[in-house]
């Protein structure tokens, strides 16, 4: 299985958010883990993205093309800040 960096889903969230993400900062929900999206652990084979916590393996962001539509679930995230 190929295992990539967050910068691997840098345009998915270009297209979906609208803005640059890679450098946001992100809070692991399970383990309060911080750090960069560019960080996150990114396994791209399958139907669809999924993107762990480098600290605890963690499922943090899903990313799921349906007809065209890119779906995401942030859900094993704390907080996502593209400020940080």
């Amino acid at each position: 299985m190929n295992v990539l960096d967050g910068n691997a889903i840098g345009g998915q969230l270009l297209e979906v958010f609208g803005r640059e993400l890679t450098d946001a900062t992100c809070v692991c929900a399970t383990c309060a883990a911080r750090a960069q999206v560019a960080e996150l652990v990114v396994y791209v084979r399958g139907p669809g993205t999924v993107v762990r916590c480098r600290s605890c393996s963690n499922v943090v962001i899903v990313l799921v093309s349906i007809r065209g539509i890119t779906c995401v679930d942030l859900g094993g995230l704390a907080t996502l800040d593209p400020l940080a």
